[in-house]
């Protein structure tokens, strides 16, 4: 069975294998995504936050400790919105239990919008930048990471076995649906290029303001082996944007 956006969360197996991976200290979200986010987004005192694909909201409760003024995280898995709102209860935040696409976004009212390996789940990525730019107060922030273009062009060789030691990219300048195995299933993303998250920031407005592909740092690992393998091709994308 192919799995679309979070549905494949609500698997109860998917869902605890994911989450030993992601707490992995040499993860690619830990080791690599999460340092480069941090960075980009920067001071977020007194700030409001809307996050997309918030997963179990670790990262939402992070930033609630680091004094945001208020966190809304926006989950279409039921597992993990359930997750969600056990970890950030008792703070300043809220969960919704909706994707991406359906959720209502309301006219200028973040400082700061973010997303951590979501959007690569969704189709119409312009009209998703399009809602983004729109909830954003003026000079607000947008920064979303997604896995990078380089390794979404083509799963082929992951049919090897899911710890990649080589990559195939192929058919890389044709954007659209992709069918990825991973954790003992199929899950569907979507492929686009640089130049495609890039252009479709600017029709909505957005001006780019910092660009990452995710350049490993020795010092965020634990092993240099794994450090040296992540060197040899980007699997992070990030944008930094402002309204």
């Amino acid at each position: 069975m192919d799995y679309r956006g979070s549905s494949a969360y609500d698997q109860s197996e998917f869902f605890s294998s994911y989450l030993k991976r992601t707490g992995r200290k040499d993860s690619p979200n830990n080791a690599i995504e999460g340092p480069i986010i941090y960075e980009l987004v920067g001071d977020i005192t007194n700030k409001t936050i809307l996050d997309l694909g918030c997963g179990d909201a670790r990262f939402g409760k992070e930033l609630l400790e680091k004094r945001a003024k208020y966190y809304t995280g926006i989950e279409g898995s039921k597992q993990m919105a359930a997750s969600a709102i056990q970890q950030i209860s008792g703070m300043s935040g809220a969960i919704h239990l909706e994707s991406m696409e359906s959720f209502r976004y309301s006219q200028n009212e973040y400082d700061l919008v973010t997303s951590r390996f979501a959007l690569h789940y969704v189709e119409d990525i312009q009209k998703l930048f399009n809602n983004v730019h729109n909830t954003l107060k003026e000079n607000g922030k947008f920064v979303f990471s997604v896995q990078h273009p380089l390794t979404t062009s083509s799963f082929e060789s992951k049919k090897a076995g899911d710890r990649r030691e080589s990559w195939i990219v192929d058919d890389y300048f044709i954007a659209g649906e992709r069918k990825e195995p991973w954790i003992d299933e199929v899950v569907i993303k979507y492929h686009r290029t640089i130049e495609q998250y890039f252009q479709a920031l600017v029709r909505a407005g957005f001006q780019i303001v910092d660009l990452r592909e995710g350049e490993p740092k020795l010092e965020h690992f634990s092993s240099e082996d794994e450090f040296k393998r992540r060197q040899r091709i980007p699997v992070v994308l990030a944008f930094s944007c402002v309204k």
